[in-house]
């Protein structure tokens, strides 16, 4: 009985064990030889743009997709046999495979003739280790002739374009093979034969669609393709932070500025392998989540609008004589309370890829290009004035013509005889700034007489005074490549009279609008920003998650002026545009919302693309303004650079600064809204201002 008892547990025993060699002796031996756990990141789609009306601007578009994931020992042959395979089932773009890719694929198919390249001398060179493998395998590629590469065409070429995606990547990570025109069929086929195909997968994946052309385009900015990945210059900063070299990235303004927020969190894939490199199995770490969404300030349909204005008023006043070297014109829209942009608009007429002209988009203008702006800044003249006792609300002085010794005789447009600083602003008298300028530097104009000033002292103090509304300074706007102007370098009389009047230092229009907000709101210089809200993404879905960060309005600095000084100027520029023989009186006197605002015209030189024409003396015209004139919700600055020649043109300023309000005013009674913004008060934005302003 023991004697059979212990047969019978020793047959159970060895029962086991065979069941365990044979039954789950593979699955032991893999789990042995496992190596380790490897961690993937994948991408997943950029966050979207809304315009502030919750209208979809930028979006993600599917795309059907073939990859390729690189294990961690696979040969150049498998892959290459692989990448034959699939070349049979797709056709493949062949036009951006590298020379060097070419080169490396025929020493690899031709290692008899490779080798062959290399002297007798040379490798007598290598054996002596004066020659080491980097440098033998340069000779052989510097060897490879134009007809050894253009031997290699055809569905061979195709392998080589494919073999190049596929050696592109990191071990384990998927890259990119084709994603653009991956037909129905070749996307089947491919998905029937990927047990044929190690590392290939279909899968989708997406493009950026703009859903309102090229409306905006250059402020929204571009994003890199998968082909070109992380740029080389931002590498190493990318790779800390987790990317992949192939990634795609934001390259410029909107997209790159908001790349943290826009490229999502990545899904986490881990991957186990064994000896070998071969993987076993996969898990899920992390499904990852689409980037946060962007919803921006513009209003896409007002934006749209401003743009048609602009072109329709180029193209009318192209049409017309002295307007030969006008190519370009821009306008900037703006909550001078909040400093958010409704509109920023910007337009050049130039050539396409045909030679055909066209009107080009141009937006990124209004805050990288700078022009001097002439009177539109007096307002800025003015209460420096104030502020440096050389004036005081009220002071008369003569408008005449200035006759100063050795120099043309300067004057405004027209004689006014004795006015006060009122009806400076509102005729836009060049004498009455230039008398101020003459005070304030402590000189004294004499007839026939020169000008004895500190001119030195008064160029700092009127550029830190002008800097205060946002001139010749940046303003902060939300986007890179922001340009503050070019100030003058000539420290002499003239220069500085010149200064007063807009016709030294230049000026952005971003900044022209700041000045006016500035102006308009009682003296807060609120930082101007393109982005309202950050929201969390809705998968699936066009509809706004919620919000993760909302943009409140920024106060900059308080202009060190008075109260009332700032009113006073305030009411100058509403006698310009509804007053007796105001300056722009004759475009906007009978504007049922009342604006106010400052015209300017600036002698200049051209220095735009046509080189046969840069020295040519034009004029710029310039237009700054708000309405309503007594609680003021929007602020437009339009530039037109070398808008005429000769002594007349189209008041193309004013023409534009008049339709683009009738456009906002008409938007907001569509929408019966009160500050551009659909479902948005604007006491809630005036109260968000007015505690900002008193945080100051």
């Amino acid at each position: 009985m023991v004697f059979f008892v212990v047969f019978i547990l020793f047959s159970v025993l060895i029962l086991r064990l065979g069941e365990l060699q044979i039954v789950f002796g593979d699955d032991f031996k893999r789990e042995i030889e496992r190596t380790e756990d490897i961690t993937v990141n994948n991408p997943v789609p950029r966050g979207k743009m809304y315009d502030r009306n919750g209208q979809t601007i930028v979006d993600n578009s599917p795309l059907n997709a073939i990859t390729y994931t690189k294990s961690q020992n696979v040969t150049q042959e498998e892959m290459l046999n692989t990448a034959g395979k699939l070349a049979k089932l797709i056709q493949m773009d062949t036009s951006k495979v590298p020379v060097r890719d070419k080169k490396d694929y025929w020493i690899m198919k031709h290692p008899k003739k490779a080798k062959a390249k290399i002297t007798k001398k040379e490798w007598a060179l290598y054996n002596e280790k004066k020659l080491d493998d980097k440098e033998i395998y340069q000779l052989q590629l510097d060897r490879v002739t134009d007809e050894e590469i253009n031997s290699i065409k055809g569905e061979e070429l195709e392998t080589l374009a494919i073999y190049s995606k596929f050696n592109s990547g990191y071990a384990l990570t998927p890259q990119i093979v084709k994603n653009k025109n991956v037909s129905a069929a070749e996307y089947a086929i491919v998905s029937e034969n990927l047990a044929n195909l190690p590392g290939v997968d279909t899968t989708t994946d997406w493009e950026r669609k703009y859903t309102f052309g090229n409306t905006l385009q250059s402020i929204l900015g571009d994003v890199t393709s998968s082909e070109s990945g992380i740029p080389k210059e931002q590498l190493d900063k990318y790779l800390a932070r987790g990317y992949s070299r192939n990634d795609r990235v934001g390259k410029s303004y909107l997209e790159l500025k908001y790349e943290d927020v826009l490229h999502g969190q990545k899904a986490k894939v881990k991957n186990v392998t064994d000896k070998s490199g071969k993987i076993l199995s996969t898990e899920v770490v992390s499904e990852g989540k689409r980037g946060d969404d962007l919803v921006l300030t513009i209003d896409m349909e007002l934006q749209q609008q401003v743009e048609k204005i602009i072109e329709e008023e180029m193209w009318s006043a192209k049409s017309k004589p002295n307007t030969g070297v006008m190519d370009r014109a821009f306008v900037v829209v703006t909550n001078p309370n909040t400093g958010e942009i409704l509109a920023m608009a910007g337009k050049l007429i130039g050539k396409d890829s045909k030679g055909k002209t066209v009107m080009k988009d141009y937006a990124s203008g209004t805050f990288t290009s700078s022009y001097n702006v002439g009177s539109a800044v007096k307002g800025a003249t003015i209460l420096t004035g104030y502020q440096t006792g050389a004036i005081k609300p009220g002071t008369i002085q003569r408008d005449e013509p200035l006759v100063i010794k050795n120099t043309p005789i300067k004057k405004s447009w027209k004689t006014f005889g004795s006015i006060n600083d009122l009806r400076a602003l509102q005729v836009s008298s060049n004498v009455y700034m230039w008398k101020t300028v003459i005070a304030m530097a402590h000189g004294k104009y004499v007839p026939n007489g020169t000008l004895n000033m500190e001119t030195a002292k008064t160029f700092n103090t009127m550029r830190q005074s002008f800097s205060q509304f946002g001139l010749g300074t940046r303003t902060g706007i939300d986007l890179p490549n922001e340009m503050s102007g070019f100030p003058g370098t000539e420290n002499i009389p003239g220069k500085l009279l010149d200064f007063a009047i807009g016709q030294y230092d230049t000026y952005t229009p971003m900044q022209l609008a700041q000045y006016v907000s500035t102006i308009a709101n009682g003296g807060n210089r609120v930082q101007p920003h393109i982005v309202k809200e950050i929201r969390e993404p809705v998968m699936d879905s066009n509809e706004l998650g919620p919000i993760v960060e909302e943009m409140e309005p920024k106060v900059l600095n308080r202009i060190d002026m008075k109260d009332a000084w700032i009113k006073r100027v305030q009411e100058g520029f509403r006698m310009v545009m509804q007053v007796g023989d105001g300056t722009a009186k004759s475009y906007f006197g009978s504007a049922p919302y009342h604006p106010a605002g400052k015209t300017g015209t600036a002698q200049a030189f051209y220095d735009g693309t046509d080189k046969t024409k840069r020295g040519t003396e034009v004029w710029n015209l310039s237009l700054v303004s708000y309405a309503p004139s007594d609680n003021p919700e929007v602020a437009l600055a339009v530039v037109v650079p070398w808008a005429y020649q000769g002594n007349s043109g189209p008041s193309i300023n004013n023409l534009i600064g008049r339709r683009v309000l009738d456009a906002y005013f008409d938007l907001k009674k569509k929408h019966q809204i009160t500050d551009g913004t659909t479902g948005t008060d604007q006491q809630a934005d005036q109260t968000a201002a007015d505690s900002t302003q008193n945080s100051q």
